[in-house]
């Protein structure tokens, strides 16, 4: 629950973050709609970066070397 309620979190900040740094005002529809372009083009970002990482992750040697 914790963690559901820091994802959440994150993801509200974000989005006040990405309003505010771009002037917009919700109540506009060119607005609303700036808001969701970049909020999705973000998201999409994060999923990338995620498996890119990941990828990343599988390719190490995570077993030690045995000297047989």
């Amino acid at each position: 629950m914790k963690v559901l309620l820091l994802i959440l979190f994150f993801l509200i900040i974000n989005a006040l973050l990405i309003i505010s740094n771009n002037d917009l005002r919700m109540y506009q529809s060119e607005d609303a709609k700036t808001f969701l372009n970049f909020y999705s083009d973000w998201i999409n970002k994060i999923y990338i970066n995620a498996q890119s990482l990941t990828g990343n992750i599988i390719k190490l040697k995570w077993l030690p070397e045995s000297n047989i």
